[in-house]
């Protein structure tokens, strides 16, 4: 795909996501029929990470990846994912206080790490690794998460108002517009960092920056987790992303500076 159409795809994929979720939420109000419900859980749970994940995809550097890869990461990556953290935060976090909120940062951005982890392996025994692929698959990966985490919290909000579609939309609403600045962008950093290290062969600078990221990412999850304040998650977003679009423009630098002389082009923006 041209570097242009890569840049810019994201605004037709949010153009086209929402027309679809509005589609079916304006049936389902017309019609009363909850079969659509499904459809509208799925759309609002979906629309805003795939965006995202096409943005990222646009701004990355000299990325390896192909949609089969992307899409592996975000399905297998999110059910994996999911299902592994939901077994392990419940068999050993039963019963503890305050300190679960570590907890559970800690096991969601392991387990977020299980697919991404196998595709590394196989991209480094092709001799392929790259700092923006793991940027790039660790987005995709959280967004299979965070999509799937969504779609629960929106059936639970079904269930608990009792049908109401108000209180499911909004639920879409906020976890679907916060889902870049958390899952995906800590997941992203994550492999950046990883890729990175495995790319340096562990070397002492690239290890630290990987444990470090580690950490910081699990903090602002616990963070994240436990905070009320409006301004609290605004501030935390602003970190979260704008880290993570300094790891995209720092790993386009990487890759011009490394590149050939004469496969050079201008880096993206």
């Amino acid at each position: 795909m041209p570097t242009t159409m890569r840049k810019w795809a994201w605004l037709p994929v949010l153009a086209v996501g929402l027309g679809l979720y509005f589609l079916v939420q304006s049936t389902l109000v017309d019609t009363g029929n909850v079969n659509y419900v499904p459809s509208l859980i799925l759309l609002g749970a979906l629309v805003v990470p795939l965006s995202f994940l096409t943005y990222v995809a646009g701004r990355t550097g000299e990325w390896q990846v192909g949609p089969f890869v992307l899409g592996t990461a975000a399905l297998f990556g999110g059910v994996v994912g999911i299902v592994t953290a939901g077994r392990l935060e419940f068999e050993t976090l039963r019963g503890l206080g305050t300190s679960s909120l570590i907890g559970i940062g800690l096991i969601e951005e392991s387990c977020k790490l299980i697919v991404p982890v196998l595709i590394l392996l196989w991209q480094w025994r092709q001799g392929t690794v790259h700092v923006s692929d793991g940027l790039l698959i660790g987005v995709a990966s959280g967004m299979g998460f965070a999509t799937l985490e969504t779609m629960g919290y929106a059936f639970t909000a079904l269930l608990e108002s009792q049908g109401n579609i108000g209180d499911v939309e909004e639920t879409l609403l906020l976890r679907g517009l916060t889902s870049p600045a958390a899952h995906m962008a800590w997941t992203g950093l994550i492999c950046g960092a990883l890729w990175g290290a495995v790319g340096a062969r562990w070397s002492l600078a690239a290890t630290a920056q990987l444990v470090v990221t580690f950490v910081l990412a699990v903090a602002l999850h616990a963070l994240w987790d436990g905070v009320t304040s409006r301004f609290t998650y605004f501030l935390l977003a602003a970190v979260s992303l704008g880290w993570l679009f300094y790891e995209l423009h720092r790993s386009n630098t990487l890759t011009w500076h490394n590149a050939p002389p004469n496969a050079r082009r201008a880096p993206r923006p």
